[in-house]
C-alpha cells in the first residue's frame, strides 16, 4: 500500500481506515482499553503518513465501549459481562464493516481480543457483499486459541472465546447476548489458520482437531521455520482469499511485548511476527487486520518495548520496510 506496493486485489484504493476499540470487558483485569491510545500516540501514523501515499481516516467513536453502558450484565452459561461485551463488538463490527464495504484497509486498535468477534464479523460480511460471496481467510496470530466456548471456558472471559463465536460454534438467541450475529458475519474454520499456540487448553486442543482446524503451534515454529511455515499457512488459505489478520501482541515472547496481560513464553521473536504480516502484505491479499492486548497498566516501564514491537508489525503489514 505504499508508493512503491502493488495495491492489494481485493481494496478499492490506498485507504486506511483506523478504528480504535478501547474494549477491556472481555479480559479478567483492566487496562487493556488504553492500548489504541497507546499505539497512536506513539506517531506510528504521522510516520506511515510521511513515507507513503496512504490516505488515513481515524473511527470518531473512541469512548471506552465497557465503561460508556451502565447495564445490568449478570453472567450467563457462564459468561462474565456477556451484554457489555456483545453491545461493544456488535458496534465494532459496525464501523468495521462501513469501512471494508467502501474498499478501505480496516485496521482496528484493541482493546482485549473479544473485539475479534466485531472485527472478523464485519469484515467478513463486507467482502461477502463486495465480492460476490466470497468467504474470508483468516490468520489468527496468539499464544491463546481464543477457541473455548461457554460450556468449555474455566472462567467464562469472552476474551478466550472470540473463534467459536465467528465461526458459528456458538450460536446465541438471548435478546442482548450476540444475537445480532447473522449467517454473513461468520467464517469458515476451514479458511482459518493459528501461528504461535503455546498456551492451549486441552478443550480447545479437542475442538481444533474436531473440526480440523489448520494451528501452527510456537514447536512448529521452531523445528520449520517461520518461512515454511507461513508457506504451508498462504498455500493452504489459497491466492484468491481476501485474508484478515488478528494479531494478538501475546504472540510475541515477553522480551518483545511485556505490557500484556497473559505473556507465554517462549513466543515469537519480533523479526517472526514482522516476517509474517511481510508475507501477508506481499501476497496482496490482506484486507483487515487487528492489533490487540497491549495492556499499559502491566509493566509500564516495559509499555514502549511493547508499543514499538506493535508498531513494526501495522507498518509491515502495509508494505513498510
Amino acid at each position: 500500500m505504499t508508493q512503491q506496493a502493488q495495491l492489494p486485489r481485493f481494496l478499492a484504493s490506498p485507504h486506511l481506515a483506523v478504528v480504535a476499540a478501547n474494549v477491556s470487558c472481555g479480559a479478567p483485569r483492566d487496562g487493556a482499553q488504553g492500548g489504541p491510545d497507546a499505539v497512536i500516540d506513539s506517531g506510528v501514523f504521522n510516520e506511515i503518513q510521511s513515507k507513503s501515499n496512504i490516505e488515513i481516516s481515524f473511527d470518531e467513536h473512541t469512548a471506552p465501549y465497557s465503561q460508556s453502558d451502565h447495564i445490568i450484565d449478570d453472567d450467563f452459561q457462564g459468561m462474565k459481562k456477556p451484554r457489555a461485551v456483545s453491545r461493544a463488538t456488535k458496534r465494532i463490527s459496525e464501523l468495521v464493516y462501513n469501512q471494508a464495504r467502501e474498499g478501505k484497509f480496516v485496521l482496528t486498535l484493541g482493546g482485549d481480543h473479544s473485539i475479534g468477534i466485531g472485527t472478523i464479523s464485519g469484515v467478513a460480511k463486507a467482502i461477502h457483499e463486495r465480492h460476490s460471496g466470497r468467504e474470508i481467510g483468516v490468520l489468527w496470530i496468539d499464544a491463546h486459541a481464543d477457541i473455548n466456548t461457554p460450556e468449555t471456558s474455566h472462567s467464562g472471559r469472552i476474551h478466550g472465546m472470540p473463534v467459536a463465536f465467528v465461526s458459528g460454534l456458538v450460536r446465541m438467541k438471548e435478546s442482548g447476548i450476540f444475537d445480532w450475529i447473522g449467517e454473513s458475519n461468520l467464517i469458515n474454520l476451514h479458511r482459518f489458520v493459528y501461528v504461535g499456540l503455546r498456551d492451549v487448553d486441552d478443550a480447545e486442543k479437542d475442538i481444533i482437531a474436531k473440526h480440523g482446524v489448520r494451528a501452527f503451534y510456537i514447536d512448529d515454529v521452531r523445528e520449520h521455520g517461520i518461512h515454511k511455515v507461513m508457506d504451508s499457512a498462504l498455500e493452504y488459505l489459497g491466492n484468491e482469499t481476501p485474508l484478515h489478520v488478528s494479531f494478538d501482541i501475546d504472540s510475541l515472547d515477553p522480551e518483545w511485548a511485556p505490557s500484556t496481560g497473559f505473556p507465554v513464553a517462549p513466543g515469537l521473536t519480533r523479526d517472526e511476527g514482522v516476517y509474517i504480516v511481510q508475507r501477508l502484505s506481499n501476497a496482496g491479499s490482506l484486507v483487515a487486520m487487528d492489533l490487540v492486548e497491549i495492556n499499559p497498566q502491566i509493566e509500564p516501564s516495559k509499555l514502549d518495548v511493547t508499543v514499538e514491537s506493535g508498531c513494526w508489525v501495522i507498518k509491515n503489514a502495509l508494505g513498510m520496510r
